[in-house]
């Protein structure tokens, strides 16, 4: 079997991975289900998969050999596109491929609420999208930056690693930028971005603390700054971005975060009734009581504030899942799963 052929029938099977791994068959990942196709794979054609990813990619192997992995994404013509990422395991090749559409769904066609994607429309500050991998966060976020290409006149640039999704220009200049070939590193790019005159800066990872220092001082001077981590919860993400920074510093950088940042929106995929995938958020809008909070460092507290505002559109993780339960989405063991009180959900929903 063929790369090309790998490919096109995770588009036509609507696999959202595929691995390549010797000694396991062809696995296609589809709502959530491991989905095995053929005989094992050995070591050689596995390699031979491999090579013909790189040439598919026009790329050469050197980061692979020298480092065991690599990132990077492949289109093919009126299929999709690609994320690969690549590596070695047990002196063996292997890799798990994003399927990426080229057109990106609706919103409503994903789960996605109207309110999520509007906060988009945020004039300047910090809006982020967080929650564990594979959650669907680079969706959301290109969902977002396509609401704005379509309806404001912005320069928009996106610093990504790999690129995924594809903007045309609309009514928004769109600068999309990969990191290692079109940059060194997310903070040469995002030092570079602040001088290419950008309304809008969509930032792939916040990954280090230079990263996120130069983030809250680019939101700091009137930008709009869109960026994730792989965190749950907004009182979680609020504490990950403190700790990154040294403790002699940690107060004077809550009170710049507590200016900067405007909303964390956290999501999870859950597998739904009739197997498919839903995505359930949890929205914390800040308030002046929630940078009070954030300010003095009493971040615990945040939690209670978003269970307590629905008026003001924000909305727990349980209780997004206990909606989604009570609108016969999900099952009542899988909101329990993915609950972050679960003792509590139960008897909501009881």
């Amino acid at each position: 079997m063929h790369i090309h052929t790998i490919l096109m029938s995770a588009t036509t099977k609507h696999a959202s991975d595929v691995f390549i791994i010797a000694g396991q068959p062809i696995t296609y990942k589809i709502y959530n289900q491991l989905v095995e196709e053929g005989e094992k794979t050995s070591a050689p054609e596995t390699k031979e998969l491999i090579q013909e990813l790189y040439q598919l990619a026009q790329r050469k192997k050197d980061k692979i050999e020298e480092t065991g992995d690599d990132d990077f994404a492949i289109a093919l013509p009126h299929v999709s596109r690609f994320r690969v990422s690549t590596y070695r395991q047990r002196g063996t090749y292997a890799a798990v491929i994003r399927v990426v559409p080229f057109e990106l769904p609706h919103p409503e066609e994903l789960g996605i609420p109207e309110e999520i994607i509007q906060f988009a429309d945020i004039k300047k500050g910090m809006i982020l999208v967080t929650g564990p991998a594979g959650s669907g966060k680079s969706t959301t976020q290109a969902c977002m930056i396509d609401h704005i290409n379509k309806t404001q006149a912005k320069h928009i640039i996106t610093l990504e690693d790999p690129i995924e999704h594809l903007h045309r220009h609309d009514h928004s200049i769109v600068s999309q930028r990969e990191i290692t070939i079109d940059s060194s590193s997310y903070i040469s790019a995002l030092r570079a971005a602040l001088r290419q005159a950008p309304d809008v800066i969509l930032l792939g990872e916040m990954r280090d603390y230079d990263t996120i220092n130069t983030a809250m001082t680019a939101a700091e001077t009137g930008h709009t700054i869109i960026s994730t981590l792989h965190t749950l919860g907004a009182s979680n993400t609020i504490d990950r971005i403190i700790d990154v920074f040294p403790s002699e510093i940690q107060h004077q950088v809550a009170v710049q975060l507590s200016l900067v940042l405007e909303v964390v929106i956290s999501q999870q995929l859950v597998p739904t009734i009739d197997n498919k995938l839903y995505p359930v958020f949890e929205v914390m809008i800040v308030t002046p009581a929630i940078r009070n909070l954030i300010r003095e460092h009493k971040i615990h507290q945040i939690d209670g504030i978003i269970q307590t505002s629905s008026d003001l559109h924000m909305i727990s993780m349980d209780q997004s899942l206990i909606n989604a339960y009570q609108k016969h989405i999900i099952t009542s063991e899988t909101a329990l799963i993915y609950a972050t009180n679960p003792d509590v959900v139960r008897r909501k929903i009881k």
